[in-house]
C-alpha cells in the first residue's frame, strides 16, 4: 500500500463499541517517507495491513479516501471493535490541528485515543507506552496537548535513538541499514502491543510491551 495515495477506508458495518482513535505521526511526501520521524506512519500501514488481513476484505469493499479532516483515514473494525487509523497530513509540528478534528468528526473519547510517535530519549529497538503524560519535547506531542488542552490520553512511543548532531537533522535522516532491521522488527511489536491495546486494554499492553 503507497502511505501517501492508497489509503482505503473499508466500509464494513460499525458495531456498538465506542470508537478506538489510532494516530501516527510523521511528515506527508516521499522526501520523508522513510526518515526517523515517520515511524508512527509506518506503524499505522503495518496496522493497516494486519487488519486488512485479518478482514479478508476483498477490493469490492474498499473505498480510497485523499483526505478527512486534514487526514489520511481508515476506518475498519478489529476484534469487534471500530478501529479508525489516521495519518495526519498538517506536518508534524501542527498534528494538534488534526488530532482534534477528528476527535470531534468521530466523537472519540481520549482514554480510546492512541498517538504514535518517535522518541529521542528511547533507544532504537524500545517501545514504551503509557495512559497520559508531557510531550518530552516531541513538537508533534506539543501540538497535540495544545490543541487537547491535556496531557491525559495514551501514546505509544518507538525509540529512535540519541541525536547525533543537529537534532532536525537527525529526526529527519534516515535509518542506517543495520538500524533498519531492527526497526522493522520493532514495528512489529508496535503492532502487536495496539493489538493488545484493542482486545485486552492499555494496562495489559503496557505490562508486556515496556521493554525490549
Amino acid at each position: 500500500m503507497n502511505p501517501q495515495t492508497e489509503f482505503v477506508m473499508l466500509c464494513k458495518n460499525t458495531t456498538d463499541t465506542y470508537p478506538k482513535l489510532i494516530v501516527g505521526l510523521g511528515n506527508p511526501g516521499l522526501r520523508y517517507e522513510k526518515t526517523k520521524h515517520n515511524i508512527g506512519f509506518r506503524v499505522i500501514d503495518a496496522l493497516y495491513d494486519k487488519m486488512h488481513t485479518s478482514n479478508n476484505t476483498d477490493s469490492s469493499a474498499t473505498k480510497r479516501v485523499t483526505s478527512i479532516c486534514n487526514s489520511l483515514v481508515i476506518q475498519t473494525e478489529f476484534h469487534d471493535s471500530t478501529i479508525i487509523l489516521a495519518k495526519p497530513m498538517t506536518y508534524m509540528n501542527n498534528s494538534g490541528s488534526a488530532v482534534a478534528a477528528l476527535i470531534n468528526r468521530y466523537d472519540i473519547s481520549l482514554t480510546d485515543l492512541c498517538i504514535i510517535y518517535d522518541d529521542v530519549h528511547l533507544d532504537i529497538g524500545i517501545i514504551r507506552i503509557r495512559r497520559k503524560g508531557s510531550d518530552g519535547g516531541q513538537k508533534g506531542m506539543k501540538s497535540i496537548i495544545r490543541h487537547l488542552g491535556t496531557q491525559e490520553f495514551p501514546r505509544l512511543r518507538i525509540g529512535i535513538g540519541e541525536p547525533v548532531g543537529d537534532i532536525t537533522d537527525y529526526v529527519l535522516s534516515e535509518f542506517s541499514k543495520t538500524e533498519e532491521v531492527e526497526i522493522e522488527q520493532t514495528i512489529e511489536r508496535a503492532v502487536d502491543a495496539i493489538d493488545v491495546i484493542v482486545q485486552d486494554g492499555i494496562l495489559a499492553a503496557m505490562n508486556r510491551f515496556n521493554g525490549r
